[in-house]
């Protein structure tokens, strides 16, 4: 008998590698599968900036910078409702993104010329919040905002419409550094919104250009050289006020290894050469109806070349994301 064990062990010690298995099914009768492996469980990976963004759907909020205000006509088909008040045009950057990339869950337009922060959150011309417009299925948000918070359109105006050698436009610098920094609050307010409602979204929040070179050689509309210089100056710190609250905030969403990200775009310089005055501005100068003696709502604002400009810089932050890895997985398993 000890022989006999000695011998079966000697032939099991040559038996190749992945029989021994078998034989234990074949001998203990273990109901061992009979097929191949059924595959590797579920494994998590990293989706790259682009593949969160178009993960689902891509929904465009803002102030009239994001409508398309400058290139709105009041005969344009509309841009779902509340084309009329909001003059959503689409000649905004929001289609061509839409055209660029496709997103999982399709494109929602919602921005609405005049929108504040509050108005953001609370309703426009008798319309939802644009905030509601986002939902957990939303992967990607675009949006311009503070500017009429600043009450940039009031300032402007109280620089054209002025006595030509007062000093009526530097005159509005105590008011309108006290409401850009109101908006730090107001901004991430709105910034936590968008976040509750869609946790794994990208949020991409675009600044203003510069809307005079920065070397004025003279005056435009009635705005001196020192005019153009003050409102170039209102306009880089509401864009670095807006700007500091964003990184802030997606420092914050990285601290804690969560997914999404909140990420600013600063356009300062990206009208550069084509600033109110030169010889092919991307944004319109004063325009003024002559009939009604009136101010068109496209004035001061970015023209078709100038809404293209914005759809690159957009365009270019989607492909490169908010500098740092994205922590947003989707569960995947090998074929």
């Amino acid at each position: 008998m000890a022989a006999a064990a000695v011998g079966v062990a000697l032939a099991l010690a040559c038996l190749p590698l992945g029989v021994y298995p078998k034989l234990a099914c074949a001998v203990l009768d273990a109901g061992c599968p009979t097929g191949a492996p059924a595959g590797e469980l579920p494994r998590a990976v990293r989706l790259t900036p682009v593949q969160a963004a178009q993960k689902g759907s891509y929904v465009a909020l803002g102030d009239s910078y994001s409508s398309g205000e400058g290139v709105f006509e009041l005969d344009e088909e509309p841009v779902n409702d509340g084309a009329d008040r909001c003059h959503r045009s689409t000649g905004s950057y929001v289609p061509l993104i839409a055209r660029t990339y496709r997103f999982g869950g399709g494109t929602a337009f919602y921005a609405c010329s005049g929108a504040t922060t509050r108005q953001l959150l609370s309703g426009q011309h008798g319309h939802p919040p644009q905030v509601t417009r986002v939902t957990e299925a939303t992967s990607l948000i675009t949006l311009s905002i503070g500017g009429n918070d600043a009450g940039f359109s009031k300032v402007l105006t109280g620089c054209i419409v002025k006595i030509p050698w007062s000093s009526a436009c530097v005159d509005q610098e105590a008011a309108v550094s006290r409401r850009i920094e109101e908006l730090r609050t107001s901004v991430l307010q709105v910034l936590r919104e968008l976040r509750g409602r869609a946790p794994r979204a990208r949020v991409i929040v675009l600044g203003y250009p510069r809307p005079f070179p920065a070397n004025p050689a003279g005056s435009v509309d009635n705005l001196t050289v020192t005019d153009q210089r003050w409102l170039n100056g209102v306009t880089r710190r509401l864009n670095d006020t807006v700007g500091s609250v964003v990184r802030e905030f997606d420092r914050a969403i990285a601290a804690f290894g969560a997914p999404g990200s909140a990420e600013y775009v600063d356009a300062y310089e990206a009208f550069t050469g084509h600033e109110v005055g030169q010889p092919q501005p991307f944004l319109n100068g004063l325009a003024v109806d002559m009939e009604e003696l009136t101010v068109n709502a496209r004035s001061y604002h970015p023209t078709g070349d100038g809404y293209r400009r914005f759809a690159e810089l957009i365009t270019k932050q989607i492909a490169a994301g908010p500098g740092r890895p994205m922590n947003n997985f989707e569960l995947t398993t090998a074929p």
